[in-house]
């Protein structure tokens, strides 16, 4: 027997935990940790284990497929690729550029093929009708980061391994392993910080994996994380404990940001968090005088209606006291492929453009996702008539999905870039499958950027790449070249820019990724005039991967403003807090009626958003798919644990079981994300199975968060009702 042990990173997750892989004559036998990397540190969850379950999956796609009527029928790469090409061509001359849309799924950064590349596709394109799950996501922390620091990606983190005192809001890292937060081995981390005399405070409507190893936990009714930080800022300040210290010295703002939040008392939040206002002041105090603290909120607070005001409200709570740019406090990871103050870095920009219909705001070139059905589906000049969707299962991952489904079938040409027949390519014309996530390279070009310590690791494929199949970059690069071709836009142009053009196209067809990050490396802080010496060649030869050190303070120079200096507060946050305390003064935050619960989404360690309910080992086991309901809420409506019930929203409703839990604040209810496998057509055999509903067929496209357009999934207002005896029975 043939037996080889790979080392390499998983990149299901955001925690990008160093693998073991041993394989026997072609075939995983074995997934491990690797205790050698320095990130990760052995640590790994079920999901990296279910790589195995991907690879071998028969119902991942491996050739082009096409549509022909209601069937699939494979064809060739060179086919598929001129056929698609020519019906977008078509499309673009007709309807402008605008008319085709582009959406990228979550997996789209766990591949670092999408990141270098897509643009030789997308490029060519030039349209305004981009859209992804940044805006069902992360959108109010980059908007708030490009805002106070300059860039999209200077997200700061918490530094637990010196942490004393952490404030977490809407985030679950015993589930997650982090989110924007590359936290691999969270529980050990968090046992460390405890024994050193630490303590984590958990704010969350759910009593979750996370709240069972912290030391406090708070329920707060979904929605009003707002109120509850903006009181913590009032005592911070009324009670002169701002101590911002050197942040003094490059911060402009924070005299304004103090007036801004005398409204906004602990008695005030009170009434509408469910918090205590002592216990609100006491938390304050404790988070100003523990000398190395992190405020730190995730999905909770980022996607509801107040989104893009708690993340603000966060960094200014990190920064009066001192704790943005300290050691275990929030601070700036560098990484060896610094997408920052690296070569084409795109800081983003805000509202240059905005939606056809409805007027929602671009940010860094993408509109937000809850506005793409309705560009689809209104006539008119830009109406979207062609969609592209790569690495992405928007009916299940946005907002409203039966609109979406609609919508999707009323377009004129659909192309989606997947190894999925899933509930939304299902509507393509044409599928593209790329090679699988162990069939190539890979280097994790964005997770380094939120790691909790500066570390590097080359990814060498595990199997080879199967003949007459196409890595996910060389899509992109022939698929452009294709299209541009066929558009010819550098036709009129002087015969150098039109040689130049083409020159580029080669250049991208023969630099795949490796080749730009040997470069990235060699430019960046570890390379070639740093004290590591990073290069590609450095990375193969420590298959483990390179520990880089800690975090360090790098304020201001690291930040991208013109001015190096942060503006804690601008004209939108002002007016935001101004209409948030009308909200307030008029009782309609959080405010639901009568009969009214608040709907919240959940996340499972075996579960990663719609995309890993295909893998036996991850689904096996107890149904996960419940409603979550409070037992007194429950007998209100003369409901049974375990009975069926419909949750009922503004657009639409959904039929499922419900579960009897007292971990779920009263008035909450909480369905997880990424179910819903039963529509026609999709072709994953065991999600199938077990296809629970889908939280988005609840979820509302218009609720929205104002600031940013990032969609409201926390939050959403529904009734629950019993289905009956005959229901029960069944």
């Amino acid at each position: 027997m043939s037996e080889q042990i790979h080392y390499r990173a998983c990149n299901l997750c955001e925690a990008i935990c160093g693998l073991e892989i041993k394989v026997r004559d072609g075939r995983i036998v074995s997934i491990k940790g690797d205790t050698a990397d320095p990130l990760s540190r052995g640590h790994i969850c079920p999901k990296a284990v279910a790589l195995q379950d991907l690879h071998e999956d028969p119902d991942r796609l491996r050739k082009p497929q096409k549509r022909v009527g209601e069937q699939w029928v494979e064809i060739g790469w060179d086919e598929a690729l001129d056929e698609v090409a020519d019906r977008l061509a078509a499309i673009h001359k007709t309807h402008g550029a605008n008319s085709i849309a582009a959406y990228l799924g979550n997996p789209s950064v766990h591949n670092w093929g999408n990141l270098t590349h897509s643009s030789a596709f997308l490029g060519v394109l030039k349209t305004r009708s981009r859209f992804s799950a940044t805006s069902v996501d992360q959108l109010p922390h980059q908007l708030v980061a490009y805002w106070l620091y300059g860039h999209q990606l200077l997200v700061s983190v918490p530094d637990i391994d010196r942490s004393r005192f952490i404030l977490m809001l809407g985030a679950n890292p015993m589930a997650s392993n982090g989110s924007l937060w590359t936290v691999p081995d969270f529980r050990e981390r968090l046992k460390a910080m405890q024994a050193r005399g630490g303590k984590l405070v958990l704010i969350d409507p759910r009593r979750t994996e996370t709240a069972a190893v912290a030391d406090e936990h708070h329920f707060i009714r979904p929605g009003t994380d707002a109120a509850l930080l903006l009181a913590l800022l009032h005592t911070i300040f009324g009670e002169n404990l701002a101590q911002p210290g050197r942040l003094a010295d490059f911060t402009d703002g924070l005299d304004a940001v103090a007036e801004a939040v005398r409204p906004f008392t602990p008695e005030r939040a009170a009434q509408v968090c469910g918090i205590d206002a002592e216990t609100i002041r006491r938390i304050a105090r404790e988070f100003a005088a523990s000398g190395a603290a992190a405020a730190y909120g995730r999905m909770g607070v980022s996607t509801q209606a107040h989104g893009t005001l708690c993340q603000w409200a966060l960094a200014v709570l990190n920064i009066v006291t001192g704790n943005l740019d300290r050691e275990g406090g929030m601070m700036f990871p560098l990484p060896a492929m610094d997408l920052i103050r690296g070569a084409g870095s795109k800081p983003g920009h805000f509202g240059a453009w905005r939606s056809r219909v409805r007027g929602l705001p671009e940010f860094g070139g993408e509109l937000p996702v809850a506005a793409l059905a309705e560009e689809i589906l209104t006539p008119g000049e830009g109406q979207v008539r062609a969609l592209v969707t790569i690495a992405g299962n928007p009916v299940l991952s946005t907002p409203n999905g039966r609109q979406l489904e609609r919508a999707l079938s009323s377009l004129d040409f659909m192309v989606s870039i997947d190894y999925y027949r899933n509930e939304t390519t299902r509507f393509a014309d044409y599928i593209l499958p790329p090679t699988g996530a162990l069939e190539h390279d890979h280097y994790d070009i964005i997770f380094h950027h939120f790691a909790v310590r500066n570390t590097a690791r080359y990814n060498a494929a595990v199997f080879p790449k199967p003949a007459g199949s196409l890595h996910d970059w060389e899509i992109f690069v022939r698929l452009g070249r294709r299209l541009r071709a066929r558009l010819r836009p550098d036709a009129r142009k002087p015969l150098l820019q039109r040689l130049g053009a083409r020159l580029k196209d080669e250049v991208m067809l023969r630099m795949p990724p490796h080749r730009l990050l040997d470069i990235a490396l060699r430019r960046g802080p570890y390379g070639k005039n740093g004290a590591h010496g990073l290069s590609l060649n450095t990375l193969k030869t420590a298959p483990h991967g390179v520990d880089l050190g800690p975090l360090r303070p790098s304020l201001p120079e690291r930040l991208f403003t013109k001015d190096r200096r942060i503006a804690a507060i601008n004209e939108a946050i002002v007016q935001e807090l101004a209409r948030y305390d009308r909200l307030l003064a008029e009782q309609q935050a959080a405010r639901p009626r009568e009969g009214e619960l608040w709907l919240i989404g959940r996340r499972h360690v075996r579960s990663n958003n719609s995309w890993m309910h295909n893998a036996q080992r991850l689904v096996k086991g107890k149904p996960r798919h419940q409603l979550f309901m409070h037992p007194q809420d429950l007998t209100a409506r003369g409901i049974e644990d375990g009975d069926r019930v419909r949750v009922v929203s503004r657009v639409g409703s959904v039929e499922v079981e419900v579960q009897a839990t007292e971990d779920i604040m009263r008035g909450v209810v909480s369905l997880p994300h990424g179910w819903g496998h039963a529509r026609a057509g999709v072709q994953q055999r065991i999600a199938r199975q077990q296809p629970g509903q889908s939280v988005n067929d609840l979820t509302d496209e218009h609720y929205l968060d104002a600031l940013s357009g990032n969609a409201a999934l926390n939050g959403v207002a529904v009734t629950v009702v019993p289905l009956g005896a005959a229901a029960r029975a069944a």
